[in-house]
């Protein structure tokens, strides 16, 4: 099965439809799964969904809703339906989703939007409201399937039976005791397997991975790819069992923070929404713009202060824009590396070392490679080695520092408590185009002239 793209025939079908009755609407919308609708959602004005959600039956249509991304506001679709209809909708999304969509709503929203739902769907989610976003219990689901430590084969069963029908899919089964503390796990296979006198106790797995509410949520990802789990218990600091994360969730969360990543090293606030309009895009990105204009004239008052030698040799103003960019690609490349390695686990000083020391002499051997190249046209197309010479080693003295400064000044800015991510790029731009200006001309200035 191939993944589900846009078509202009399936917005055509949807269109055509929403000009005829619900019969015809509703029959068309069948054809389509909820994850299907809700990427078609991108594409329709908010009378449009309303009109869909409301047709769709309740578990369907909070399907749909725990599928649109972010960027498409269930909340507000969520707002603006009938009263009756949106608690049915509420009431049937897992905790952890009702959380995030009603979270981005106003108080008085909220607080009407949890006074017409059942009222223990309410307090879990009232619960859930109080954590940081980002953080453990943020994007836990206090939904879980748990069995008393003391229970017998048949009394666990039966339990696990009783707790399952409030939820759609269960991967493990934790263990607890009367006070609700997380003893371990236990699986279906050993309940099942186990005579029938045996109790939970004698079957469960002590010292399960378990997470803080407030640990973040990068930390939470690297712990369950690290010991591969399909989902982790969320405890509170007396152990007590407070919900559990999954995997699905886990993979929304890397998809998130990939995405705030990569706009970082862009100069992109990561507040910028990827399908917003252009006065968003212009106020992210204005900001960085402008601090990157002031490390321009930085690197402008560098040749400044080489006029004689720019007007003695002209040829040296083509080559020096060469050099400062290919040091730009280079520092870009290690910061893109660098940066992905601190993501991925906090690195030893020892690892710090070696990684600023690994991308100096990548540096120093491209440098030397393309240096190299760039002796050679002085050479045989200007017809002047020496100024070949003052190339090969710009060239690749600058890529040297440029591996140095796209290594380093992410791990500095880490150690000191700077995201990494969303300074680096300007810093290492100044470095790259202030030595790649600097060097030849300060070379040519001292072999040439």
């Amino acid at each position: 099965m191939q993944s589900f793209e846009i078509d202009k025939s399936d917005l055509l079908r949807i269109k055509t439809a929403l000009e005829a009755d619900d019969a015809e609407l509703e029959r068309v919308l069948k054809e389509y799964h909820a994850s299907e609708i809700a990427i078609l959602f991108e594409r329709l004005p908010q009378e449009a969904r309303e009109r869909i959600i409301n047709i769709l039956p309740t578990e369907e249509a909070s399907d749909v809703i725990t599928e649109m991304t972010e960027e498409s506001h269930p909340e507000e679709l969520l707002v603006n339906l009938d009263p009756e209809k949106r608690s049915e909708i509420v009431e049937e999304l897992d905790y952890d989703v009702a959380t995030d969509i009603i979270s981005q709503l106003d108080e008085e929203d909220q607080r009407e939007i949890l006074q017409e739902i059942d009222q223990e769907d309410a307090t879990s989610i009232r619960a859930l409201l109080n954590y940081d976003e980002d953080t453990a219990g943020g994007i836990m689901n206090s939904q879980v399937i748990c069995v008393n430590i003391g229970h017998d084969k048949k009394e666990a069963l039966d339990e696990i039976i009783r707790q399952s029908e409030e939820m759609e899919e269960f991967y493990t089964i934790y263990v607890v005791d009367e006070h609700k503390t997380l003893q371990g796990i236990v699986s279906i296979k050993d309940l099942i397997k186990a005579r029938a006198e045996m109790r939970v106790r004698d079957i469960y797995k002590h010292d399960p991975v378990f997470v803080k509410a407030d640990l973040d949520q990068e930390e939470v990802a690297k712990l369950i790819s690290q010991y591969n789990l399909t989902s982790i218990p969320v405890v509170d600091d007396h152990m007590k069992l407070l919900g559990r994360i999954t995997v699905d969730d886990i993979i929304d969360v890397m998809e998130e923070e990939n995405t705030e990543d990569i706009l970082k090293i862009s100069g992109v606030s990561e507040d910028e929404e990827l399908s917003g309009n252009w006065q968003a895009a212009v106020k992210s990105r204005l900001p960085w713009l402008v601090i990157n204009l002031a490390t321009a004239f930085l690197a402008a008052s560098i040749i400044r202060n080489f006029d004689a030698t720019v007007q003695t040799l002209a040829i040296i103003s083509a080559y020096m824009t060469i050099i400062a960019g290919m040091g730009g690609n280079t520092a870009t490349q290690a910061l893109a590396v660098t940066v992905r390695r601190i993501s991925l686990s906090d690195l030893t000083d020892r690892q710090a070392y070696d990684t600023i020391l690994k991308e100096s002499l990548v540096g120093l051997i491209n440098g030397a490679c393309n240096g190299l190249i760039v002796f050679a046209v002085a050479y045989f197309y200007d017809a002047n080695p020496m100024l070949g010479v003052v190339l090969f080693l710009a060239m690749t003295g600058n890529l040297v520092i440029a591996g140095i400064t796209g290594a380093g000044i992410p791990l500095i800015l880490k150690r000191v408590g700077i995201d990494p991510a969303v300074a680096s790029s300007i810093i290492i731009t100044t470095f790259t185009d202030c030595i790649g200006f600097f060097l030849p001309l300060w070379l040519a200035t001292k072999l040439l002239l």
